[in-house]
């Protein structure tokens, strides 16, 4: 059975970004298919980036929610289908503004201590206090949330902030640290106070990371058992930037996992390595609106956008494998079916780029760049350089096309934690092409509304009243009751070009004498199995 646990992974807004989330698993032929499990081995997986804090309360980098994944579980998890399943907790209930969770029996940290339910609703405290600016508020918990624990029952009950259409996937994904971690946030950003499967026992920043499987935990998703044939003793983590070094490492044994974008990927098929896919948002745009950024105009936003052959710049960042975006949600099962995408954005139309440039008031210099008001319009783009090889030349491909309507565009290429400096940071952008993962609906707002960085999340400085609106109506419809309207919210940004998600692409984790299922956008800890 497929499992999930239901970390946002929006994780993305900085990688396959915050890819990381999202997608369907498939198995393909493989050398590993009449084998069977072995014990004592270590399962090595390639990073494109380091993940920089591990924090997961203070953290939205896919990377970095990826590996906490394998140190803190969540209150539950999700089957195949997307219902709830036992994770830290055995039963729950949840509202709109209300949920209680009651704690499995015998859960310990990562240090011998007991789990705590006054724990647990400290951690949701701490999301939910404003005065801590974790960026998982408004996004898996609502500021303002408030929670309250019974430790001899086990029960936690939580009041949240405001209403909340998936408060029960929400507050129930949140990954859950001991009650040490929630006061040493140094150590947590260290990964350490954990309440997963494994522990961190070494960190080389930018080289590799190690983790130690607990021989206690027997708390994983659902009916899972611990007495189960090869399961790794350790998980190591090694940054490898590149994909084709990555490759060759998956063919000579060296590595057991890795995400593969681009040519390579067909020789890793032709020698029958399994892989797990998954649907991914890979081209997606945002403008930075900041006062006195150019993109603060829409009119601007609807002449870049104009100016792009999005079909071809999708082959190219593809491979020619994508399909046209459909809405900011890619996660399978996806919680509301439909499309917010198709008719929204404009046509490919170099011409009547240009007209609407001239119609706002900016005008062609002698060097062909265009100036207004003596400013001209030179814009910083950035993108990341973990997402594959695909990334730089599709940049470098809209470089050109902007170049060709009297835009000077420079280019940065990032990692995740320079993107997300960028984003939430500096504010050093006015184009990113960044993409973010989410898993609900309801994730995109912390994001496309609301407070600005650096005391929110709102990296683009959007202000969208139709969304606001609709997805506030949205979410005081539990569930998908609330799907009609939730569309109707992403299309509000779509129009006025906030967002500009362009294609979506399947990607493959390969393994190499391993197996594992990947469910929202990465692999589930306890489904990794090791053959010789």
């Amino acid at each position: 059975m497929k499992k999930a646990r239901l970390t946002a992974a929006i994780a993305s807004v900085v990688a396959l970004t915050v890819s990381a989330c999202g997608g369907t698993s498939q198995s393909g032929e493989d050398r590993t298919a009449n084998q069977k499990p072995v014990e004592g081995k270590t399962f090595t997986m390639a990073i494109g980036t380091d993940p920089g804090a591990l924090d997961p309360a203070m953290t939205v980098l896919a990377v970095a929610l990826e590996m906490g994944r394998f140190l803190y579980d969540s209150l539950i998890n999700l089957d195949e289908k997307g219902k709830p399943i036992a994770g830290l907790a055995e039963k729950w209930e949840a509202t709109t503004t209300t949920a209680s969770f009651t704690l499995r029996n015998g859960i310990t940290c990562d240090d011998g201590a007991p789990l705590t339910a006054g724990d647990v609703a400290a951690n949701i405290n701490f999301v939910g206090d404003p005065a801590n600016k974790s960026p998982m508020s408004g996004l898996a918990v609502a500021p303002g949330t408030k929670a309250t624990a019974d430790d001899a029952a086990r029960t936690i009950t939580l009041t949240s902030g405001a209403p909340d259409a998936f408060l029960l996937r929400n507050i129930g994904g949140l990954p859950i640290v001991c009650g040490k971690g929630v006061t040493d946030r140094a150590a947590l950003a260290k990964g350490r106070y954990g309440t997963g499967m494994f522990t961190m026992t070494e960190a080389v920043p930018n080289d590799h990371y190690t983790l130690t499987r607990r021989k206690d935990y027997a708390w994983g998703p659902g009916e899972w058992q611990r007495e189960q044939p090869g399961l790794p003793e350790k998980v190591v983590y090694r940054v490898i930037p590149n994909t084709t070094t990555a490759a060759n490492l998956l063919l000579s044994g060296e590595l057991n996992a890795s995400r593969i974008t681009g040519q390579d990927q067909q020789r890793l098929r032709a020698q029958k390595l399994f892989h797990s896919d998954q649907v991914v948002p890979m081209g997606e745009i945002f403008f930075n609106q900041a006062p006195g950024r150019a993109g603060a105009d829409q009119a601007v936003r609807r002449a870049l956008v104009q100016a792009l052959d999005l079909a071809q710049i999708g082959k190219v960042l593809t491979s020619g494998s994508g399909a046209p975006s459909q809405g900011m949600v890619t996660t399978e099962p996806r919680p509301c079916a439909g499309d917010s995408v198709t008719g929204k954005l404009p046509a490919f139309d170099v011409a009547a780029a240009k007209a609407a440039l001239d119609k706002a008031g900016w005008t062609p210099g002698a060097d062909g760049v265009r100036v207004k008001d003596g400013k001209r319009l030179a814009l910083t783009t950035i993108y990341g350089t973990q997402v594959g090889p695909t990334m730089a030349p599709s940049a470098e491909l809209m470089q050109q096309s902007w170049k060709a309507i009297g835009a000077e565009i420079t280019l940065k290429g990032l990692d995740s934690p320079g993107t997300s400096q960028a984003l939430f940071g500096t504010g050093d952008w006015d184009i990113s092409l960044a993409p973010v993962t989410l898993l609900l609906p309801s994730q995109a707002v912390t994001f496309v509304s609301g407070p600005k960085p650096p005391t929110g999340t709102n990296f683009a400085h959007i202000e969208n009243e139709r969304y606001t609106a609709q997805a506030a109506q949205a979410a005081q419809m539990a569930g998908d009751s609330g799907c009609a309207t939730w569309l109707a919210a992403e299309s509000a940004l779509i129009e006025r070009l906030d967002v500009v998600p362009y294609v979506n692409s399947v990607i493959p984790t390969f393994g190499s004498n391993a197996r594992f299922v990947i469910n929202f956008g990465s692999i589930e800890p306890s489904s990794i199995r090791m053959y010789s």
